[in-house]
Order: structure tokens, then C-alpha cells, then sequence
């Protein structure tokens, strides 16, 4: 299965530490250490999001007082979230957030359907291919597992060899898991890491490819479009790998933002690069289009959905994009307008995208018009908690997680 997103690996990303960081640090306090990572802040402005309340909209258009719906549920959940848009998912019914125990709840009722103590490293991605949930094993065995998502009943599980050290799943199609692990040394040390691939219906090696000196198995966002297995890392690299072999077909240095995640469409990879948005050719690495956004502004993380690209600026614009030549459809300012926190993960059911924003303040999960970016509404809970805003859809609802709470919203 294809994903038209990039997924993140590993427990130490820029974003997860300034995540940390807001539970008891000011940002003023970390000082220096921000020094590379302002793109990452969204901006906010001051104010207070009206609460949840009024009729339950159709389609996602706010009631008559411009209000957002009340959520149709809410649970405490067990989620340890750092902020990837891969540590919520809703399939088969249910929804899973990242967490110890990994439980999955009934997506019309709330209900806990099952709950798997160790079954995944919290923080790491859900991986969903082929109508299976792949996890890293949060028992720390080596392993790497798969689960049916609305059973929670184990289906697969592989390891790599015992000179590797955990192996993370990084992107899944329908035929191979592709992992990352450490190469353990003779002490047990690590300085150098391997791609691999594992076969999704025996478990076995595909293939392993022992990646350069000086790269990290942390930070990897990765995605899989046909023969192309395509991955960023903290390292500033931008790498295609043929999926039948492992070889690397090309790689480009990128600039300082591009580690966050990209997007798919056809034969193009498209990554935000600060001020730039760039669409390279999956063959060879070739630049096919450039979009700009005003100047001492940078993108954010794109979104693909339906054949459009979304994705919001440091600036409060919301742009929507033909993926295949970068033309724009549609600019909106309808988050400056109403000084409202920029979005960094979207979803889309019917005529409606959703936005989930980082920090809190000004933030939540906002409701657009798909046609025209225009802003409905924003629904925040209010509790002030520090951690990012997380969205999903199954079609049929919306799944705001924040923290440790879990809402659903009517689509």
C-alpha cells in the first residue's frame, strides 16, 4: 500500500523535543538550543478559541453560531504521542493511538475493542499495509510485528538477525516491510545502520543495504510509490532506494526543513525546503516544479489528499496545489484573519479538510471549506495540555487526539 505522506521513525525529532519541552520548560528557557528550529513553531496569536458546543453540524459546516460541534464522544487514553502524524490511525472500525498499552477503541462508541501491553514502542509510527498494522515491538526483542487492526490479533512477525539492534519499521507496501536497525559491534556499540526489507508474507530478508557512516536510524521519514522506497533524515538527506533491490537510485542534500514529512503524487516527491516547495522526478532526482512563498516565510508539512496538495505557511496562508505542476488552485488567509495557529496535518471527508496544529493556544483541529480554504470553525478541549494535536478519519467521523484525550467529531 502506498502512502502519499511521509511517516516518522525514531523518539528524538526536533519536533518531539520542543513537544517535550513545553510540558515544563518555557521556550525562553531553551534559549540557544531553538537556534535552526523556529520554522517548527507554528505561530499563534492571543486569544481563546470558543469552546465545543452547539448542534452537531452536517459535513462539516458550523452551526448557525459559528460554533464547533461537540464531540460525539471523548476517552482518556493510555496515547504517548510525540507529535508524528503516523501515531493516530483509524481503520476497521476503530482507532488506535501510539501508547502503552496500544488500545484501539470502537470508532462510533468510544468502547475499548482491545488492548496489547508492549505491543508497540510509543511514539513509533502505525504502519498500515495490506490490511495489517505494522509495529516496532515494545517488548524490545528484535522484533517486528503485525497485527490485525480490528482484532488486535497478531498475524506476522519478523526479525532481521541478532547483530541488528531493534529494527524500525519505516514504510510498508503491499509486498515488503522496510525497517531500519542499528549494526551492533562486538561490544555492543552501534555507529552505523541498515535499510532492510522484510517480506510481508514470510517474514524473511529481502534485502539489506548498510546505509552511510554518519547517518542515524532516528528522525527517518519514509514513504513507498511503486518501485521507489523514499526517505529523509536528520542528516539534510532526500534518498530514493529501488524496492525490488535496496540500491540507491539517487540522493540530494536538502535544506534544514526537510526532515519533516513530504508527499507523493505519481512520479514525484514533493518536499517543502523553507521558503520553497520542490517537486523532484522519482526516476532521477530531476527538479519538475518550484513554488515560492513570501520572503522570511517557510512551509510546512504538505498533506496529499484527493489528487490536491495542502499545506500551510509560517505566514497563516493555506495553500491548495495541483501536485503534478505546482499551479495553485486556491490561497486563503483565513487563519491570519482570525489570528488563528497554523496547521501541520490534514484529513478531508466530503467537502470539508481538517487541520490539526501544534502547540495549543489558537490551535485545535480547524475546519475548512475545501473549496476555498475559508475557516468554519475550531474545536480545541480546552485543557491547556502541551502535547501536538493529532487527526484521523475514517469517512464517517473525525479523531482529534490531544494528550491523552480522545475526541470524535461528526464529519
Amino acid at each position: 500500500m502506498s502512502k502519499g505522506f511521509g511517516t516518522t521513525v525514531g523518539r528524538s525529532s526536533r519536533r518531539r523535543i520542543l513537544r517535550l519541552a513545553g510540558g515544563g520548560i518555557t521556550m525562553a528557557a531553551l534559549g540557544a538550543g531553538l537556534t535552526g528550529c523556529e520554522d517548527e513553531l507554528a505561530t499563534g496569536g492571543e486569544g481563546s478559541t470558543p469552546p465545543p458546543r452547539g448542534a452537531s453540524p452536517e459535513d462539516g459546516k458550523a452551526p448557525a453560531d459559528g460554533k464547533a460541534p461537540e464531540p460525539l464522544w471523548t476517552k482518556s487514553t493510555s496515547a504517548q504521542t510525540y507529535g508524528d502524524n503516523d501515531e493516530l490511525v483509524a481503520v476497521d472500525g476503530v482507532v488506535i493511538a501510539s501508547g502503552d498499552p496500544l488500545a484501539a477503541f470502537d470508532g462510533a462508541t468510544g468502547q475499548e475493542r482491545w488492548s496489547l501491553p508492549g505491543g508497540a514502542v510509543p511514539g513509533a509510527p502505525l504502519l498500515l499495509g495490506d490490511g495489517t498494522l505494522y509495529l516496532e515491538s515494545g517488548k524490545y526483542d528484535g522484533s517486528v510485528a503485525g497485527y490485525v487492526p480490528g482484532s488486535g490479533k497478531e498475524a506476522w512477525r519478523s526479525r532481521l538477525g541478532k547483530e541488528y539492534r531493534q529494527p524500525r519499521p519505516v514504510a510498508v507496501d503491499a509486498k515488503q516491510v522496510y525497517v531500519i536497525a542499528e549494526i551492533l559491534e562486538a561490544d555492543g556499540s552501534s555507529h552505523t545502520n541498515v535499510i532492510a526489507a522484510l517480506n510481508s508474507g514470510t517474514g524473511k530478508v529481502a534485502w539489506k543495504e548498510q546505509r552511510d557512516l554518519g547517518t542515524q536510524q532516528n528522525g527517518i521519514h519514509a514513504a513507498v510509490q511503486g518501485r521507489y522506497l523514499v526517505y529523509t533524515d536528520f542528516k539534510n538527506n532526500l534518498t530514493v532506494r529501488d524496492t525490488a533491490t535496496g540500491k540507491q537510485v539517487w540522493t540530494h542534500k536538502t535544506t534544514k526543513t526537510s526532515y519533516g514529512p513530504f508527499a507523493i503524487h505519481q512520479d514525484l516527491v514533493i518536499v517543502p525546503q523553507g521558503q520553497q516547495l520542490q517537486a523532484f522526478a522519482l526516476s532521477d532526482g530531476s527538479e519538475k516544479w518550484s513554488v515560492r512563498t513570501e520572503e522570511f516565510t517557510s512551509f510546512r508539512e504538505p498533506s496529499l489528499l484527493e489528487d490536491v496538495l495542502y499545506i500551510a505557511d509560517s505566514a497563516r496562508t493555506l495553500w491548495a496545489v495541483e501536485p503534478g505542476t505546482g499551479k495553485k488552485i486556491w490561497q486563503s488567509t483565513a487563519l491570519k484573519d482570525a489570528s488563528a495557529q497554523v496547521p501541520r496535518q490534514f484529513v478531508k471527508v466530503g467537502g470539508t479538510l481538517y487541520g490539526a496544529t501544534d502547540l495549543d493556544k489558537q490551535g485545535g483541529i480547524h475546519a475548512f471549506d475545501a473549496k476555498t480554504g475559508g475557516l468554519r470553525w475550531t474545536f480545541n478541549d480546552k485543557s491547556g495540555d502541551y502535547h501536538s494535536w493529532l487527526v484521523a478519519t475514517d469517512g464517517k467521523r473525525v479523531y482529534a487526539l490531544h494528550g491523552k484525550k480522545l475526541h470524535a467529531l461528526p464529519a
